[in-house]
C-alpha cells in the first residue's frame, strides 16, 4: 500500500501499483508476475496508459469516457 497527497491523481500510482503485485501461480517453476489484464475506471482512460500496460503484456480493459455505464 503507498499514500499520497489528497490532490494526487489516482493514476500517478498505476505503474508503482502493478510493480508491487506479487508472483503469482502458474505453470509449475514458472510464477506469473502480471495479470493477464486490468481492468480500470474511466480515470484511467487514456492512450499513454493503455499503451504502458500493453508494453508490460497486460490487457487493458478500460472503461471508455462518453459512454454509457454497463
Amino acid at each position: 500500500m503507498s499514500l499520497t497527497g489528497g490532490i494526487r491523481n489516482d493514476v500517478t500510482q498505476l505503474l508503482p501499483l502493478l510493480d508491487k503485485v506479487p508472483a503469482a501461480a502458474g505453470v509449475v517453476g514458472q510464477p506469473r508476475y502480471r495479470p493477464d489484464a486490468l481492468l480500470a475506471g474511466r480515470g484511467y482512460d487514456h492512450d499513454k496508459y493503455r499503451r504502458l500496460l500493453w508494453a508490460r503484456g497486460i490487457r487493458p480493459v478500460i472503461a471508455e469516457r462518453g459512454t454509457e455505464h454497463g
